[in-house]
């Protein structure tokens, strides 16, 4: 749709959500309302340096101020020591939770019911097996019945960060409004 037209210069004629009842072709991202996607981050001990790397490559995407030189629109929330090292490292305003062991991952698992998560980047280790792997589980469990788009490794991470940049997750501000 979207990505289509930016691809060929026009939108492909079987895309039925780029044309309103009078068949002309309708705004598919309005650029002048400010949409705020929520984005949490959390990382298995062994991942929080890739973690850190990550939101230190793409803080441009990630902020909804006008750091690293790129004007960007969305909230960070993390579990605890996630999030210090995050914020420390990037100057990224974060939404700091409990760190994981303590009920971080539960807190977040909260919002995702509550629909309050638009993207959850969670960077498992899974070379070590974690006494908190239920509650990690349960994090998937809840994106998966939740339709909400999660990265357990920094490839997939990468690919969801550039949809988001690209206005791909836009479908996520449906859900809000309804």
């Amino acid at each position: 749709s979207a990505a289509a037209k930016r691809r060929t210069g026009r939108l492909p004629q079987y895309c039925p959500a780029a044309f309103g009842a009078n068949g002309r072709v309708r705004c598919i991202r309005n650029r002048e309302r400010m949409i705020y996607m929520t984005i949490a981050l959390t990382a298995h001990d062994a991942k929080k340096e890739l973690m850190v790397q990550f939101c230190i490559a793409y803080c441009g995407i990630l902020s909804h101020h006008s750091l690293c030189g790129v004007l960007s629109r969305h909230k960070l929330c993390a579990t605890g020591t996630t999030g210090k090292l995050v914020s420390e490292a990037t100057g990224l305003e974060i939404q700091r939770y409990l760190s994981g062991r303590q009920g971080g991952d539960q807190q977040i698992a909260a919002r995702i019911a509550c629909n309050e998560i638009d993207l959850l980047l969670f960077f498992r280790d899974p070379l070590t097996q974690k006494e908190a792997e239920s509650d990690r589980a349960q994090l998937l469990r809840l994106c998966d019945v939740h339709n909400i788009p999660v990265a357990t490794n920094i490839a997939t991470a990468e690919a969801l960060i550039h949809a988001l940049e690209r206005g791909d997750l836009d479908w996520r501000n449906i859900v809000h409004a309804g």
